[in-house]
């Protein structure tokens, strides 16, 4: 936990969070979308998944900067994925 990595965001979760994988493992980053390419800091570690947040200042994809401004924060990614 707390460890910052770089990601490419490949999918959409069901509530909206971007989705990336590193080596199979997924990690739900809020206010991102696929394509974007974004250095995240990892905030929870679950069994099968992790919830990261954009790390300051080093959104290299200017479309998750501005979305970020415009999305609520992403804290329903725990849950969408203790549902499933």
């Amino acid at each position: 936990m707390g460890d910052v990595v770089d990601v490419e965001v490949t999918e959409v979760s069901k509530r909206g969070d971007g989705v990336a994988k590193i080596r199979g493992f997924i990690i739900f980053v809020p206010n991102t979308k696929p394509g974007d390419k974004v250095k995240v800091k990892i905030t929870r570690v679950g069994p099968s998944f992790a919830v990261a947040e954009l790390a300051t200042g080093a959104g290299e994809s200017t479309q998750a900067t501005s979305t970020s401004q415009e999305a609520q924060p992403g804290e329903s990614t725990q849950e969408e994925f203790e549902e499933e």
